[in-house]
């Protein structure tokens, strides 16, 4: 163990803790990490006593500056690629309607009984007389070798002293794909209403580190399960079920979309463009119709469901910016490539795509393979073959016409100096024409077939030529 001491800064708190004759001990994740062989710049000391003046004391010997939070007992500071963090050992009760605890000084126990988890209390002594070694009494090594997620006391009464916990357990489990352990689990069952009094912003942290997770449909499974996806994100547990008329069904969406976001995380860590596939057939459920003869159809979902992201964005404390702007793009347009794969593909409907998708055409081709998961080997392979034509067909056109966040080559101020027209209904005319005739391939991409082309259709609604047509 001490071979994970070696920091210098270890050396400084073992001098002061002998000078000072008190107990100090690393604690917490930085611990974990050393037996998950995870590297960790963020370590935790409690102190039997005054963690502050431990913590003054150790940034004096160190000639850095402290930052102290009196509110809460707690004091941290930088010191080379560490971030250290000091607070006297605690212990803690809670009132049933907060997760703000009651806090006083403690033992060594108490500050470990109150820690969320037993991988988390495991603690190693940094006094002189007993340096490198492990506290662990309630097995969090044993839990570590066995992957398992168990809290240090009974779980019914740390998830509902602190609810926060529950998503904290999903997000350990999903991050190091270990499993929870059962009475826990029914302990998140029991307490998932108790979720209510946790901020929004802090559930959505959690939940965006699941997101963020190598495999997030090991969280989103437990989310489910254990119903705080109902209780938090009610719109994606809609889409869980199959419904059958006439013997026919459909697939059941909320595991599809499991299966996209798990195959998106295999090209991509972008955050948004997880949310991307998560949102991608959010609106089936409201879209969901069955067609006699035909059977189940959800024609609009991508309409729709573009209209619903603002909403969860609002509703989840999400930025309402250019993020959520491209996400709802996503959802908009991740039919329009699906559709392109499926049949002969046009120059015009390439520029279609381009202009629409601008630079999020990487990002939409990316969900749109992950949106394949169809257990038939045959169409994965001719859906794959066709998007591999799609794109070098995006790439042929874009370098020839230039579409992507295309700009007309002819403005409104043109088309008012060529004709001597003020604004009004006769330039938004010829503007759309003019795109269209474009993305069409009727005229090329540049202004001087443009200028032609505006002359042709001004003179055809009645308008006159008074200005040069070679315009700067």
């Amino acid at each position: 163990m001490k071979a994970h001491l070696q920091h210098p800064v270890f050396s400084i708190i073992s001098k002061l803790a002998a000078q000072h004759d008190q107990q100090v001990y690393a604690i917490g994740g930085f611990v974990r990490d050393i037996f998950l062989k995870r590297p960790s710049k963020d370590i935790d000391i409690v102190i039997i006593g005054n963690g502050i003046a431990f913590a003054e004391a150790v940034a004096s010997k160190l000639k850095v500056k402290v930052a102290v939070y009196k509110n809460f007992g707690t004091a941290s500071l930088k010191y080379q690629d560490l971030e250290i963090e000091f607070v006297g050992a605690r212990k803690e009760s809670y009132r049933l309607d907060s997760r703000k605890p009651i806090v006083e000084n403690g033992t060594l126990e108490d500050d470990q009984k109150r820690r969320d988890f037993t991988i988390n209390a495991l603690a190693i002594s940094l006094h002189p007389d007993t340096f490198g070694d492990l506290l662990d009494p309630f097995g969090g090594i044993t839990d570590l070798e066995q992957k398992l997620i168990r809290t240090p006391l009974n779980p019914a009464e740390t998830f509902s002293d602190d609810p926060l916990r529950m998503m904290r357990a999903i997000r350990f489990a999903t991050q190091l794909n270990f499993r929870i352990d059962d009475i826990a689990i029914q302990a998140i069952k029991n307490n998932a209403d108790r979720i209510s009094i946790i901020s929004q912003e802090r559930i959505s942290d959690e939940l965006n580190k699941i997101i963020l997770s190598p495999l997030p449909s090991i969280g989103f499974n437990y989310l489910f399960d254990t119903r705080l996806l109902h209780k938090i994100f009610p719109q994606m547990a809609n889409l869980y079920g199959v419904d059958y008329i006439d013997g026919k069904g459909h697939k059941d969406n909320f595991y599809h979309t499991l299966q996209v976001l798990d195959n998106i995380c295999e090209t991509t860590n972008d955050l948004w463009l997880r949310w991307a596939a998560i949102l991608h057939d959010i609106a089936k459920p409201a879209t969901k119709r069955f067609e006699a003869g035909h059977g189940w159809t959800f024609h609009g979902h991508e309409d729709r469901g573009a209209r619903m992201v603002p909403k969860i964005f609002a509703q989840l404390k999400l930025p309402l910016n250019e993020k959520m702007k491209q996400v709802q793009k996503l959802v908009q347009l991740h039919l329009r490539p699906i559709v392109l794969s499926q049949s002969i593909v046009t120059d015009s409907a390439v520029r279609r795509l381009l202009f629409e998708a601008g630079d999020d055409i990487e990002a939409l081709m990316l969900l749109c393979k992950a949106d394949i998961t169809t257990k038939n080997e045959y169409k994965v392979k001719k859906y794959r073959n066709n998007f591999e034509l799609v794109q070098q067909k995006l790439k042929d056109v874009e370098e020839r016409d230039s579409i992507r966040n295309w700009q007309p080559p002819v403005t409104g101020n043109d088309i008012m100096q060529l004709f001597g027209i003020k604004e009004g209904r006769e330039v938004g005319i010829i503007k759309n024409q003019i795109r269209e005739a474009i993305l069409e391939g009727d005229i090329p991409n540049n202004r001087e077939a443009a200028i032609n082309f505006t002359i042709t259709k001004g003179l055809e609604i009645g308008l006159k030529v008074v200005a040069d047509s070679k315009l700067n």
